[in-house]
């Protein structure tokens, strides 16, 4: 196994710009319905491997699609592939993507008529799925499921034949996930309605079936997700530092883009000069007990623990609950690597965190970074290097969301060797 030291960096470089590519959570749910509807024209599609993944089983004649960990492949997939008629194949992926679990969405589908088969555990990948021609109609779901089951749902009841109706019982987890998915689909002409208050505890959305899609050339946003990384860099930075980033839009329908009022709790700024994102460190005065309410931004969890552990900063993280079944269980991943960086207790629950120090915190030496197949373990916890060394294992595990990563640190002068 190949690991990567990123060497202790005391005087980064400043005003540097990058360029990141368009988000995942866009482009793939944009080549699903490239998929249902060839005139759509996509550019600054993610480069990432999940992205890429997407992209081969789409294009793929082969009966077996190996989707490698690329979740929302195989949730996407499952549910484009179930709804075309005459498409026959097993989609299957790595070790821990048969650990994940898909029962809820292949339930759901199947309840509107679809095909699906386990060919291992049940309620898990692989799948044989025979597509077949969904009339739709209605099916019900726990709101607080992963949203990536949700959408799954709403991206091929454009094609089918009665639409969908998706009854949500319970508090939707991950809401500005359903509210992009839904955006998209409205630009390309979808009817749709979005009842909160449909009936006691349940929400109703309504996806109205469509023939066709105009020819229509769409631009995907850069991956704000990705930003979660260089903001917990520019926080640990000395008050002036600034970076750019692009490129991104002040009306955003990524719900990452809130990490622009996050990230004012630890002195950074945020600013737009066009399309470039600018993050500037303005202060350095930070409560030193915070608590984030992460049920609409579930991915920055990692992104904000690590924050607080490089600046001392006691946090609660709740909200957290889908996070157990990620590329890793990523509660209890956050508790053993951050343990290693500095004298702490550290305390979680099935859905949270905690993140209690005490005075004049020591760091502790030899920081390694286990990232469990998980590319935001990688990618949250490499800012550590502002204070000490960081030896981060199986470190490309970061090109399923952010292949350029270290390339793009080592232009701010962070000194990066294998070893």
């Amino acid at each position: 196994m190949i690991a990567f030291k990123l060497h202790k960096c005391g005087h980064p470089d400043t005003h540097k710009l990058f360029k990141i590519t368009g988000s995942k959570s866009e482009s793939n749910r944009w080549l699903i319905l490239q998929s249902l509807f060839s005139d759509l024209v996509l550019n600054n599609l993610s480069n990432s491997d999940d992205t890429r993944y997407l992209k081969k089983a789409l294009d793929s004649t082969d009966h077996i699609l190996d989707i490698g960990h690329a979740g929302t492949a195989m949730r996407f997939g499952t549910a484009l592939f179930a709804s075309q008629a005459g498409k026959s194949v097993v989609i299957t992926g790595s070790d821990r993507m048969k650990e994940r679990p898909i029962g809820i969405l292949v339930n759901a589908l199947q309840s509107i008529g679809a095909q699906i088969t386990y060919l291992n555990k049940e309620g898990y990948p692989p799948l044989e799925i025979t597509g077949k021609k969904l009339k739709g109609g209605t099916v019900t779901l726990q709101a607080n499921v992963s949203s990536q089951y949700i959408t799954a749902l709403c991206l091929i009841a454009p094609v089918l034949e009665n639409g969908l109706e998706i009854e949500l019982i319970g508090e939707v987890t991950s809401r500005p996930y359903i509210e992009m998915t839904l955006s998209i689909l409205k630009k390309i002409g979808c009817d749709i309605q979005w009842d909160e208050n449909f009936d006691d505890n349940v929400e109703k959305i309504s996806i109205q079936p469509i023939k066709n899609v105009d020819k229509l050339s769409q631009t995907v946003e850069s991956d704000w997700s990705s930003t979660g990384y260089w903001y917990t860099w520019v926080a640990f930075q000395n008050i002036g530092y600034k970076i750019s980033l692009e490129s991104f839009y002040n009306d955003s329908m990524q719900g990452d883009s809130k990490l622009q009022d996050i990230y004012k709790n630890f002195g950074v700024e945020t600013s737009f000069e066009g399309n470039k994102l600018i993050l500037t460190k303005t202060s350095d005065t930070i409560d030193q007990q915070l608590h984030f309410d992460l049920t609409e931004q579930p991915d920055q969890a990692q992104t904000i623990f690590v924050t607080c552990l490089g600046l001392g900063i006691n946090v609660e993280l709740t909200g957290l609950h889908t996070l157990k079944i990620k590329e890793t269980d990523r509660i209890e991943a956050m508790k053993e690597v951050g343990s290693r960086f500095r004298e702490s207790v550290i305390t979680t629950t099935s859905d949270s965190i905690k993140l209690i120090l005490p005075h004049n915190s020591k760091l502790l030496h030899d920081f390694v970074v286990d990232t469990y197949h998980d590319h935001r373990m990688a990618l949250s916890f490499a800012p550590l290097c502002k204070f000490t060394d960081v030896q981060i294992n199986d470190p490309m595990v970061v090109t399923k969301s952010y292949p350029y990563y270290y390339e793009h640190l080592k232009s701010i002068n962070v000194s990066i060797t294998e070893i």
